[in-house]
Parts: C-alpha cells; sequence; structure tokens
C-alpha cells in the first residue's frame, strides 16, 4: 500500500512513512510504560527496526503511515490488510501500533489517524477493522469506543521466546 500525502485538520498530513521516520517512530513507541519495557530507542537504531519497516514496506497488504505538522512527525500507525476465507472471502483490517507523540496527546491527532485508517479500510473493500487494546490502558479504550469499537471479543496472545 502507498498512501499519497493528504492533509487533514489542523495542518496535519498524513503519509506513508519512510526510512528516515523510524527514529521518531520508535521513540513514540517507546515512549510510555509498556513501550519502554519492549523497544529500544538507541541512537543509532538497531538494524532490526529497519529490517522490519523494509518488510513491511515491500508487502502491498502493509502500511506503516504518520502523522507530520510543520514537518515534526506527531503520530504512527500500521495499516495491515487480511485477506480471509470467512465472510465470504471477505478482507479485514487491523490497526496496529497506535502512538502520538506525548508533547500534542488529546488534541485529536489519534482520531484523525483512525479516521484515515478506518476510510482506507472502506476504499480497500475491508468488512471489518479490527484491533487489540492492552488491557491496562483504559483510556485508549475509551478512545476506541468513541470510535465505534466494541469489545465484541477477548483476544489472546502467546509471547514466544
Amino acid at each position: 500500500m502507498r498512501t499519497e500525502p493528504q492533509t487533514a485538520a489542523n495542518g496535519i498530513s498524513i503519509r506513508t512513512a519512510t526510512r528516515d521516520d523510524l527514529p521518531a517512530i520508535i521513540a513514540m513507541l517507546a515512549n510510555d510504560h509498556l513501550g519502554s519495557k519492549r523497544e529500544r530507542n538507541a541512537d543509532p537504531l538497531p538494524d532490526v527496526y529497519y529490517r522490519a519497516f523494509d518488510a513491511i514496506d515491500g508487502d502491498p497488504n502493509n502500511e506503516v503511515v504518520v502523522a507530520e505538522r510543520d514537518g515534526k512527525v506527531i503520530g504512527t500507525l500500521q495499516l495491515t490488510l487480511i485477506p480471509n476465507l470467512t465472510y465470504q472471502g471477505g478482507v479485514r483490517a487491523l490497526i496496529e501500533g497506535v502512538r502520538v507523540d506525548s508533547t500534542v496527546r488529546s488534541v485529536g491527532i489519534g482520531r484523525i489517524l483512525f479516521e484515515w485508517a478506518i476510510d482506507q479500510a472502506k476504499q480497500r473493500g475491508c468488512h471489518m477493522v479490527q484491533l487489540t487494546a492492552d488491557k491496562t490502558r483504559p483510556d485508549a479504550h475509551r478512545f476506541y469506543e468513541s470510535l465505534g469499537f466494541s469489545a465484541s471479543h477477548e483476544g489472546m496472545k502467546l509471547h514466544l521466546p
């Protein structure tokens, strides 16, 4: 997937992320109580992030986008399209890795990112948008519910060594 830069509200643009955006993206991913335990925000960034980005960038069903204002990356998410046999061969969209820079949270940037992602899912013929949210993030749960998401399923994860 490739997104042409789109200007949203408040001078915010959404565009496909580039390798040059990785330091800002990883800094946002690492800047919370969960991310600080699992991410390695170092200078230079570990090569694993560049390899992962290249794999995502080369996959037509995946895209990492950034929200940008005045040339600064202030938000990010990954949108993945998943073809399924269920729903009569339907496609669902998965939203992952959502972060907004801590200096600009609670001013609508997350909403702009999600509205973009939901619109992209509709344009690409998806029948559903799904996400997971850690149980220790009640504010995120309220935010997702305000967008129309419902906790209709119980998710489970198995972390592998």
